[in-house]
């Protein structure tokens, strides 16, 4: 496992992480190795080990700590020796491990070896035209990056969609750089583009980029960084794969969440008829080693290693039959990652369509918490994963609870279903799940046949009557399925606590301040190529809250101005269906155009969303929205 911390929920993501994996700094790194020759670091902030880690290149004679307490400990690798040894260090430089270094280098220049040259991680800090925040290298907004899964390969085609959200937080000058890494590693392209001033969309479309660039086809991972920026220091966005080929195929994804993992859970195991491809995509300039990365059984406890090296920001295709030949839906994997990879994608192929999504992390730090089994009256129902339920003459809803933490060991749940006029029509207790369950849930059987010809939504809650546990961390994965033309789309998301007056620790969350100021602000793309978006709104309510929402729907185009605003209302533990030619007129969408998008915003209370489009023809995708 890479010797990195890269976030945590507590004291979030990890700027030094960023810093030193980011893949301009990773060039400057392996320069600088070859540079030093032999070398001593001197370690005052505790970097060594993330160093080392992402840049095992330098010949490295020690670590040196000036802390007496951190003498002895392991260090990158290397037992750390006191400071006051470094003059005897027979080394050609001194690496001081440290940003913004001039004065611990000048302390140091009456200590050191004879001979030595002095160096600093100020050598590898990015151009000042990637930094938003040029006199504070390690603020986070000089790091907002992400990884996208990018392909077009003759018969598929990958579209990122995003805005200028830092736009409304007072960011004046937003620019992109953008680093396309093909399946070995290799670099395809790079380049840089400005964001709309104002909140305008900003799209990628990969047969635009080939065309440009003049690419073969392709399948790799894109690298996108977000300079000027204010507020948001991760780069969101919502990811569409479709045929190029006159296939059917079409789905659409989450952003990567742009920080490695330990595990990561949530990964399907195939019907017989159909195939599941992992793609492990290395988010690092050092290989995963042969047997780095394993999947496991979830709950079995008897990993199996992938026994091949991924050269560094790689792609490798890896079919999970390969290591589990044997294992079929609904049973499901966990990917043992290594802090390896960013969120990864997964490809089921089945009947000639192709369909993404992708897998959550599974959280480590997480234990059960007794205090949910006695949460007061005022918390209302508590968690609750709210997922859509499709139209059923047309669709089929199935649900996949999927434990997402490695103390998990057992799940007690409840499914509560809704209409859209937000009256509960049915529940279904699932029982204690235990780990290594393979328990998917219909809702064919759960409703009767006529129930939800428009469609509705579901909850997922923890139940707690015949005992089991809680951690908060409540996962599940939706497959929806067309009954006609056999296209399947997937989305997983995690519970939280809605629309409550009263917190418990640190929810119910609120994208600005602490609750009561819940609102909402999610994104919503508009379609291309004739296909329709559309989105699944859903007002989940742990307690009581307003009896409706007070839903703005506001239309932009690529440049950030407002063209048009809708109204709707949704009733408390109700949904609705956006569809955007519904809402707005003709003309105001063509102005808009592919680039424009949807703005949903509520300042009464928290939605919660799944976006896709509907290319009229049985094809369809569905995942969760992002806000900001």
């Amino acid at each position: 496992m890479l010797d990195i911390e890269t976030f945590d929920n507590f004291r979030g993501g990890n700027t030094v992480y960023k810093a030193l994996a980011h893949p301009m700094a990773a060039r400057a790194l392996a320069a600088l190795a070859e540079r030093a020759g032999t070398v001593a670091v001197v370690d005052p902030e505790g970097y060594a080990g993330p160093l080392l880690a992402l840049c095992p290149d330098f010949d490295v004679e020690g670590v040196y700590v000036q802390d007496v307490l951190a003498v002895g400990q392991v260090r990158g690798g290397h037992i750390a020796r006191a400071l006051t040894a470094l003059p005897q260090a027979r080394v050609q430089t001194v690496l001081i491990a440290a940003f913004d270094a001039p004065r611990v280098a000048e302390r140091l220049r009456r200590f050191l070896p004879p001979g030595a040259e002095v160096l600093t991680l100020d050598e590898i800090k990015l151009p000042e035209a990637w930094r938003s925040v040029p006199e504070r290298y390690l603020d986070g907004r000089n790091f907002a990056t992400n990884f996208v899964f990018f392909r077009d390969d003759g018969h598929f085609a990958t579209r990122l969609t995003t805005a200028n959200y830092w736009a409304g937080y007072g960011a004046k000058a937003v620019r992109f750089f953008h680093i396309l890494f093909g399946a070995q590693g290799e670099v395809l392209a790079e380049w840089q583009a400005d964001a709309a001033a104002g909140p305008g969309g900003y799209v990628l479309d990969s047969q635009e980029i080939r065309r440009r660039f003049g690419l073969g086809p392709f399948t790799g991972q894109l690298f996108i960084h977000a300079t000027g920026i204010s507020g948001h220091d991760v780069v969101k966005y919502a990811l569409d794969t479709y045929a190029t080929d006159n296939g059917a195929s079409l789905s659409c994804t989450h952003d990567a969440n742009a920080w490695p993992s330990e595990r990561f859970a949530g990964l399907p195991a195939p019907r017989p008829d159909e195939r599941v491809i992992l793609w492990v995509q290395n988010s690092h300039a050092v290989p995963i080693p042969a047997g780095g990365l394993a999947l496991d059984r979830m709950g079995e406890g008897a990993a199996k290693a992938l026994d091949e090296e991924v050269p560094p920001f790689a792609t490798l295709a890896l079919d999970v039959a390969e290591l589990f030949p044997d294992l079929k839906w609904p049973a499901q994997l966990e990917v043992l990652a290594g802090r390896h990879v960013v969120r990864p994608r997964y490809e089921v192929q089945r009947g000639g369509r192709t369909r993404i999504a992708h897998v959550n992390v599974e959280r480590a730090d997480l234990k059960p918490d007794e205090g949910l089994k006695a949460l007061p009256s005022e918390m209302g129902r508590g968690f609750l994963l709210p997922f859509p339920v499709l139209p059923r003459q047309r669709f089929r809803t199935v649900v996949l609870p999927t434990p997402m933490a490695v103390t998990e060991q057992n799940t007690p749940l409840r499914l509560d279903v809704f209409a859209p006029d937000g009256a509960k029509l049915a529940e279904h207790y699932s029982g204690v799940l235990p780990r290594k369950h393979d328990c998917a849930f219909d809702l064919d059987y759960m409703l009767p046949e006529d129930a939800l010809p428009e469609g509705g939504h579901a909850e997922l809650v923890y139940d707690f009557r015949a005992g089991g546990e809680a951690n908060g961390w409540l996962h599940a994965l939706f497959r929806f399925e067309d009954r006609v033309s056999g296209h399947a789309a997937e989305s997983s998301f995690g519970a939280h606590i809605f629309n409550t007056l009263m917190v418990y620790k640190n929810e119910p969350q609120s994208y600005t301040g602490k609750p009561p100021g819940l609102s909402t602000r999610l994104f919503l793309k508009l379609g291309f190529g004739g296909r329709e978006s559309f989105c699944v709104l859903i007002y989940p309510a742990s307690g009581p809250w307003v009896e409706f929402s007070s839903t703005e729907l506001k239309l932009y185009d690529g440049a950030g101005r407002k063209l048009e605003t809708a109204r709707v209302r949704i009733a408390c533990s109700g949904s609705f269906v956006v569809r955007p030619s519904e809402h707005f007129s003709a003309e105001a969408l063509r102005e808009a155009g592919e680039a424009g998008y949807v703005l949903i915003r509520d300042v009464t209370c928290r939605l919660f969303g799944f976006h896709g489009m509907d290319d009229g023809t049985g094809g369809f995708s569905l995942d969760h929205m992002f806000g900001f």
